[in-house]
């Protein structure tokens, strides 16, 4: 499973997002869906605010990849 490590601050969630293999951002993308579901039901504004920009960051992250392997081919 997928361990999002507390970095410096220095550090952005988009580049720690890039030092993780495929398999663990699917991790990481599945959890802050299931955080998210938890958050909404508990009604947390400030996770659920958190989980688009999660999701927008995760989602650009695979179509960068896809995009290397496709032209690499």
């Amino acid at each position: 499973m997928a361990r999002y490590t507390q970095l410096p601050e220095t550090v952005s969630l988009e580049d720690q997002i890039k030092t993780l293999a495929d398999e663990e951002l699917l991790d990481f993308w599945e959890e802050t869906q299931q955080l998210g579901q938890a958050a909404e039901a508990e009604e947390d504004t400030d996770a659920h605010t958190l989980g688009p920009e999660f999701e927008r960051i995760i989602l650009l992250e695979l179509q960068m990849r896809s995009c290397r392997r496709v032209g690499s081919i």
